[in-house]
């Protein structure tokens, strides 16, 4: 089964004039056939690749890096190693980003917390002189 390029663009998310660039690009991994009709004819191997490399993109990876993937899947198995290395530090990059976000969302947590506790003080006491109405502290 083939499909064309706006099928591929409604199953992954991505625009047709994404999909063009990355193939223009050189950053899926396999080069993809065409129809009679000269049009694009996407396999599921093409759009399983698009996935990734559009995963790889949304987690960091530079083009450069997703280009020199992409290259690699088309040598072949011989660069399975060398895939396997590319993707186990990408890993390290994404986890780092993880961390820092839950770091972030932690802080986020606390400051709402504080301001629910300090918004639930003042719909208690709301006659006390010294809970302004004013904006809570930073």
């Amino acid at each position: 089964m083939s499909f064309t390029i706006a099928q591929v663009a409604e199953r992954t998310g991505l625009s047709q004039h994404t999909l063009r660039y990355y193939e223009r690009d050189g950053l899926l991994p396999h080069e993809v056939g065409r129809a009679s009709s000269g049009r694009r004819a996407y396999s599921e191997q093409d759009v399983g690749g698009i996935v990734m490399i559009a995963r790889l993109r949304a987690t960091g990876m530079p083009i450069a890096e997703i280009r020199r993937y992409a290259r690699l899947v088309r040598d072949g198995d011989t660069s399975v190693p060398a895939r396997l290395q590319l993707l186990v530090e990408h890993r390290e990059h994404v986890l780092a980003q993880l961390h820092e976000a839950k770091e972030h969302l932690a802080a986020i947590e606390a400051k709402i917390a504080l301001y629910h506790a300090t918004t639930q003080e003042s719909f208690a006491c709301p006659a006390r002189p010294d809970r302004g109405l004013g904006k809570p502290g930073t």
